[in-house]
């Protein structure tokens, strides 16, 4: 019996032995070595496809187990998270393989430090322990700051490159000393509920709220000290601030594995925190998610509108979509009842599903529009872009219609998901402000449209795609439209993972 529980954690060893031998082979070519790079690039391919894989197929078996003393848990949340996020993050390194290539970034470090923060991404969804949890975010953020401020190998050239250089920099100290303070605040708040609760296993935190008999002042304070982490990771507002500057300056292939994987394991991490652990509180989390949704739709949607960078537009686009997000979150508990917790919670993991697969789309387009002297930043770049290549016009245009929320695309359904979900709650002014909010938003995704279709091009440079990167951002195009026509799958699939987890 030990051994079938075991066989739960093969997907978890993959990956683990995927970082070690990448790690020796770049020990034994070199930094440097062109084909110890490449083969260090399909070790991060084929060991995150095919965990992938089992982890989907763990999913749809539907056990839960613990390990080590109940820090670590294998359920089919868990395993349907890992799923979405190792498959997003194989796709995310073809797609940035050409442009990493041309800009001297093809080394082993990047291919490391990226399997690294997948690594915490993973102990972040699986974690059971509010220690085990924090360390999980700490070994993806702390990667991620590495990640990003990555040197070029010819920066010392006066080149598009040096510039880049510069800008991930800044970008990574950003980044870092906002983690760090949105770090302290979740340890501050994780010592307030282990001072009140006695212990720091999410099961007995929930046991010990439960029973009454602790001290209500200290745990309001932890949770609100941690529900500000949790906005931090998401980039809701006001915790937003670091969002617009780190897409923006890091390099773009970068900014797709800040803004990929990492926001459904900020999702699953989250849920862990305030679901799984917190739950009695919801009544007092749930005002707070109300605050932070409402101002990330409505700051989100109206500055976006102001963005004339791509990457800063798909911030902004990101921080409206956190807020649906956040809408899903805190739509479980109605009036200290469970009625509506499986369908608010399925629908909000259906939400960042489709979330991940629009940003893997549109970041694909974008780093395809670059070339080695060349950084997409304007939006200008897409002006004329259905000249030049009517098939990856066509692939942006799906994109943009699901970030706006239009039928048939899958980014429609999981509106409507999470605002029937919100309904039930009896929010309305919320839902209303969610739709309004949506329609402004609109305006600057069909703006892109628009520079697409309607304009000439300025500039006529061929665009070039290997066939990996080519054939995935078909597939990624088609997948939105066949789940907006057919969402039924994958959001049964959620319900299940939910309900099993919440409810074994």
């Amino acid at each position: 019996m030990q051994n079938t529980y075991m066989t739960l954690l093969l997907p978890d060893a993959l990956l683990l032995l995927a970082v070690i031998l990448a790690w020796l082979n770049d020990i034994f070519t070199g930094a440097t070595n062109r084909a110890g790079n490449r083969t260090t690039y399909v070790i991060a391919v084929m060991a995150s496809l095919l965990s992938a894989l089992g982890y989907l197929w763990f999913a749809a078996q539907g056990q839960s187990h613990y390990f080590f003393e109940n820090m670590y848990v294998v359920d089919p949340f868990a395993n349907l998270m890992k799923a979405t996020v190792t498959a997003g993050f194989a796709v995310a390194l073809i797609y940035s393989r050409k442009y990493i290539e041309e800009r001297g970034l093809l080394r082993g470090d990047f291919y490391l430090l990226a399997m690294f923060s997948l690594l915490g991404q993973l102990v972040m969804i699986s974690g059971h322990n509010f220690l085990l949890l924090y360390l999980g975010l700490e070994l993806m953020s702390l990667s991620l700051y590495a990640l990003i401020a990555l040197r070029p190998d010819d920066v010392q050239q006066p080149t598009a490159s040096s510039m880049m250089s510069k800008l991930a920099a800044e970008a990574a100290i950003k980044y870092y000393v906002l983690g760090a303070l949105a770090s302290g605040f979740l340890l501050y708040g994780i010592s307030m509920l282990y001072g009140a609760t006695g212990s720091l296993d999410l099961d007995e935190v929930f046991r010990a709220i439960a029973s009454g008999r602790i001290n209500y002042t200290v745990l309001l304070f932890g949770v609100i000290f941690i529900v500000a982490g949790v906005a931090f990771k998401l980039g809701a507002v006001p915790f937003h601030m670091w969002v617009p500057d780190v897409y923006h300056g890091a390099p773009t292939a970068m900014t797709l594995l800040i803004g990929g994987g990492p926001k459904v394991a900020a999702f699953a991490w989250g849920l862990r925190l305030l679901v799984v652990g917190l739950l009695p509180l919801a009544i007092d989390w749930q005002q707070m998610l109300v605050i932070l949704a409402a101002l990330s739709l409505i700051v989100g949607n109206l500055v976006g509108i102001a963005q004339k960078s791509i990457k800063r537009m798909l911030a902004y686009s990101a921080i409206s979509n956190m807020g649906f997000v956040l809408l899903g979150l805190l739509s479980g508990v109605v009036g200290g009842r469970l009625d509506n917790i499986v369908g608010a919670y399925s629908s909000a993991t259906f939400y960042s599903i489709i979330y991940l697969l629009t940003t893997l789309g549109s970041f694909g387009i974008v780093m395809l529009l670059a070339r080695r002297d060349f950084e997409v930043d304007s939006i200008d770049a897409f002006k004329g872009l259905n000249q030049r290549h009517p098939l990856f016009a066509l692939v942006m245009l799906v994109m943009m219609f699901s970030l706006a929320g239009i039928p048939p695309t899958a980014g429609f359904y999981a509106k409507f998901a999470v605002l029937e979900a919100l309904m039930n709650t009896g929010l309305t002014w919320l839902v209303i402000l969610a739709v309004l909010s949506s329609l402004l938003g609109a305006f600057y995704y069909l703006r892109i449209v628009k520079l697409m279709y309607f304009d000439a091009p300025v500039d006529q440079a061929p665009l070039v795609a290997y066939a990996g990167a080519r054939i995935l951002l078909v597939v990624n195009g088609c997948a939105l439209l066949a789940l907006g026509l057919m969402p039924g799958p994958l959001l049964s699939l959620c319900t299940r993972a939910l309900q099993q987890t919440l409810f074994p």
